[in-house]
C-alpha cells in the first residue's frame, strides 16, 4: 500500500492538524517528485467570530512551534500575532511570584483560533487557522467546505458528506476531540478521554500590560490552573481542572485574587466549555487511515498545535517514504506519538508534585524562598523558575523539567531555600 501519482488523500477537518498534515504532505511528495491530490473537507470559516469560526482553544504558541513553522517555510503574520509573551504571574493566597522569560531567543504568543469574540468590535483579529489554512490551499491542497458524516472501509476507504462520496487511497482524521464523526467500527478506533474546560473572552483591562500571562491556582474546586492570557484587545480566560462545577467561570471571577486585576462588572464576549484531551486515542491507525493531532495523541494541558505539527509531519514521512499500510504506520508513526505519551506521563507526575507542594504551607515556603535565591543566578541556573515556565507556558518537554526537578542542584536550590535567614 503506497502513494502513487495520481492518488488522493482526504483530510478530514481543517484545522491545524489537518493544514499541517496536507503542508507536510505536499512538501514530502514534492520531494520525491511525486503528484498527490489532497482534499481538505472543512465546513467552518475560521475567519468568523465567535462558535462558528473558533476552534475552542486558549491560542498559545510555544517558541518550538514557532521555529517548525519556519521549517515549512512559513512565516507568521503580524497580524495573525496577538501579543508576545514574555512574562507569567503566579498568584496564590500567599504569594505573587513573575517567571520571566528564560531566554530571549523563545517567542511564546497568543493568537486568535478564529476571528475573534462573538461580541467583539470590528475588524476582527485575523485567525491564524483561517492563514493555516490558506498556506496549505496556496500550496496545492484543495479545500472543500463540506463536513464529512462517515468514514466507511468495505474494504477500501469511503468518506460520505451530505452530497459527496470520495474514494481515497488514504484518509486522514484531524477533527480534535470537539467534533465527532460515524467511524467504522472495523477500524477498532475509540476517541481520546476528555476532561472539560471553561473558557471566556473579556476586554483586556484598562492599564494591565498586554506581555503578561496572570496564573490562579485556588477557585473553584477542582481547578488545576486558569490562566488570564492577553490577546491585543481583548483577554482569553481558560479554566482546567477536574469535574469543574458548571458555575466555574462565574466562582473564578469571584475570586478575590483575580478581582484585583480586573474590573467589577467583567463583560463576557464569547463564553465556550470545549473538551480537552487527556489520553491517547486507541487504534489511531489502520491500513490506509491515520489520525493525527488531538484525534490521536497531544501534550497534556498545552501545546496541543506544536503537537498537531509534530504528529502530522510524522504521518506525512511515513507516507509518503515508506507506505499507508497499518504496519507502515506502526513502524513510521507509532514512535512519534508513544513520545508524546511518555512525556505526558512525566507531566502527569510534575502536576501532582505542585498540586502535594501548593497543598503544604511549609513546602511552599521553602520552594518560594528557594526560586527567591535563583533570582540572583545565570538564567542557566535558574532550575525551578524554568521548570515553572516551561509547566505553564508549555515551552519545554515534560520529561526535561522533570529530570530538572529530580537533579542535585535542584535540591541544593531547596536546601539554600531551607537555612535562607527567615526560612524554617
Amino acid at each position: 500500500m503506497r502513494l502513487k501519482n495520481g492518488s488522493r488523500v482526504i483530510i478530514v477537518g481543517g484545522g491545524p492538524s489537518g493544514s499541517f498534515t496536507a503542508l507536510h504532505l505536499l512538501a514530502q511528495a514534492a520531494r520525491l517528485n511525486l503528484e498527490i491530490l489532497i482534499t481538505i473537507l472543512e465546513a467552518r470559516d475560521f475567519s468568523q467570530p465567535g462558535p462558528g469560526g473558533c476552534n475552542k482553544c486558549a491560542g498559545i504558541l510555544s517558541s518550538g512551534l514557532v521555529r517548525n513553522l519556519e521549517r515549512l517555510q512559513l512565516q507568521l503574520p503580524e497580524d495573525v500575532i496577538q501579543s508576545e509573551l514574555d512574562t507569567y504571574i503566579l498568584h496564590g493566597d500567599e504569594f505573587q511570584l513573575p517567571i520571566q522569560l528564560p531566554e530571549p531567543r523563545r517567542r511564546i504568543i497568543s493568537i486568535y483560533r478564529g476571528g475573534g469574540p462573538h461580541r467583539g468590535i470590528l475588524p476582527s483579529p485575523r485567525s491564524f487557522d483561517h492563514w493555516l489554512l490558506q498556506q496549505a490551499q496556496l500550496r496545492g491542497a484543495e479545500v472543500c467546505k463540506s463536513r464529512a458524516r462517515s468514514i466507511k472501509f468495505d474494504p477500501d476507504p469511503r468518506v460520505l458528506t451530505a452530497h459527496e462520496e470520495y474514494k481515497p487511497e488514504l484518509v486522514v482524521l484531524a477533527t480534535g476531540v470537539n467534533s465527532r464523526i460515524e467511524l467504522d467500527p472495523a477500524l477498532g478506533y475509540r476517541f481520546p478521554t476528555t476532561e472539560v474546560m471553561a473558557q471566556d473572552e473579556i476586554p483586556l483591562p484598562s492599564g494591565q500590560r498586554d506581555n503578561i500571562v496572570h496564573i490562579f491556582f485556588d477557585h473553584p474546586a477542582g481547578l488545576i490552573f486558569g490562566g488570564l492570557i492577553p490577546k491585543n484587545q481583548y483577554a482569553n480566560i481558560s479554566l482546567l481542572g477536574h469535574h469543574l462545577p458548571s458555575d466555574a467561570m462565574q466562582q473564578f471571577l469571584n475570586y478575590n485574587g483575580i478581582r484585583s486585576i480586573l474590573p467589577e462588572r467583567t463583560v463576557s464576549l464569547c463564553g465556550c466549555a470545549p473538551r480537552v484531551s487527556v489520553s491517547p486515542a486507541q487504534g489511531y491507525f489502520s491500513d490506509q487511515f491515520v489520525a493525527v493531532g488531538d484525534a490521536a495523541v497531544t501534550r497534556l494541558y498545552k501545546d496541543g498545535i506544536g503537537s498537531a505539527f509534530i504528529t502530522a509531519e510524522a504521518a506525512a514521512i511515513t507516507a509518503v517514504q515508506h507506505g499507508i499500510s497499518k504496519s507502515d504506520f506502526a513502524v513510521g508513526y507509532q514512535s512519534a506519538c508513544r513520545r508524546i505519551a511518555i512525556d505526558n506521563f512525566y507531566g502527569k507526575l510534575l502536576f501532582r508534585l505542585w498540586d502535594f507542594l501548593r497543598s503544604s504551607p511549609l513546602l511552599r515556603k521553602i520552594w518560594m524562598k528557594a526560586i527567591q535565591a535563583e533570582a540572583g543566578l545565570p538564567p542557566s541556573k535558574r532550575i525551578h523558575t524554568f521548570i515553572l515556565w516551561g509547566m505553564f507556558s508549555g515551552d519545554e518537554s515534560y520529561q526535561t523539567m522533570f529530570w530538572k526537578l529530580s537533579s542535585l542542584p535542584a535540591f541544593a536550590s531547596l536546601l539554600r531555600g531551607i537555612i535562607q535567614p527567615g526560612g524554617d
